[in-house]
């Protein structure tokens, strides 16, 4: 069976034959779980790395989702997490990994569309416990997120790891890097030797491997400031040491002039996630691990833009085309969260 007739090729999201074969198969789910479509298909997203359909129903508006083959272990995750830690996600309607494709109920607003810019903050010091507590529910399930097509960002496996992310950048270098990008790329690599210790420390340090979501912010949380909340988007996650989920947790905030590792929200948000790991060791050797992880955690987020930037090519990835190359440039910035891409 080809991409195209699974129903993950990115150049076929846009024909009126994907969008007919996709509302049928929308439809047979909707009536296996009892439920019927009230009006018309629309697409409101594409991207090189997916595309999602919303359709109203007789029980509240529904999507479905169609990553790109490099994503598309999404699919067969969402059952797994549905299964382990079904109150922290969207239990997926149906979900058929040989089309790639996914059924979910609406989760109702993102945090970022209810809080006030100047409240996300407070909002997400509740938050970030509870994604703490989700990581420790998955920490001793690493075979089942492996088995579901995670990719493996465990502190062992992460020098290959690095010199994947180079060679991945070297290929954008060569069609759009400037002399600033080469010289910067020259001082990351090195890094080699001096990354393969920071892994090497960092599987000694607290916290067992579990699922990065690699995308943590506001705009991937649903649920109700201060409640519960719900986890969304799974596309980037990896199984990585848990405290690398802050490289972009962290970073969303300080992404700000004059923001950094000791700003008194940055510091609160950190400690806030860290509670759901207090009982493992001193808040000092926590600390520690979340510098580290994020850090190293760079090279995974680079290699993760470039798997959901793959179908593309980077002459077609626009404003996203950079990202690897951010991500990993940024390994030789001062301050554990530097934002990339």
């Amino acid at each position: 069976m080809t991409d195209a007739e699974r129903g993950h090729d990115p150049a076929g999201w846009t024909t009126p034959q994907w969008r007919e074969a996709a509302t049928a198969w929308l439809d047979r789910q909707l009536a296996a779980a009892g439920l019927a479509r009230t009006g018309p298909v629309a697409q409101p997203r594409i991207r090189v790395w997916g595309t999602v359909l919303r359709a109203p129903t007789t029980g509240g508006p529904v999507w479905l989702k169609a990553p790109a083959p490099a994503t598309a272990f999404e699919v067969s995750l969402y059952p797994v997490l549905a299964r382990l830690v079904p109150d922290r996600v969207l239990v997926p309607l149906a979900a058929d990994p040989e089309r790639g494709w996914l059924l979910l109920p609406d989760g109702g607003p993102a945090l970022r569309e209810q809080v006030p810019p100047d409240r996300l903050v407070d909002a997400m010091v509740t938050v970030l416990p509870q994604y703490g507590q989700l990581q420790r529910d998955l920490a001793g399930h690493a075979g089942a997120l492996l088995a579901a097509g995670v990719t493996d960002m465990r502190p062992a496996a992460m020098p290959a790891r690095f010199d994947q992310a180079l060679a991945a950048v070297e290929d954008y270098l060569g069609y759009a890097g400037t002399e600033a990008d080469r010289s910067a790329y020259r001082r990351v690599a090195g890094l080699r030797a001096g990354f393969g210790s920071w892994c090497e420390r960092l599987a000694g340090l607290p916290g067992p491997a579990s699922l990065d979501h690699s995308d943590l912010h506001p705009g991937n949380v649903l649920g109700s400031p201060g409640g519960p909340v719900r986890f969304y988007d799974w596309g980037d996650s990896v199984l990585a040491h848990p405290f690398a989920t802050l490289l972009v947790g962290l970073g969303y905030f300080g992404n700000v002039p004059g923001a950094g590792p000791r700003d008194p929200a940055i510091v609160r948000l950190r400690d806030a996630y860290l509670e759901a790991f207090s009982d493992l060791a001193t808040h000092r050797e926590l600390v520690e691990a979340v510098e580290l992880a994020c850090t190293v955690g760079k090279v995974a987020r680079c290699l993760v833009w470039h798997r959901a930037l793959a179908a593309g090519g980077y002459q077609q990835d626009g404003e996203f085309a950079r990202a690897p190359v951010e991500w990993l440039l940024a390994l030789a910035l001062p301050g554990y969260f530097s934002v990339g891409g």
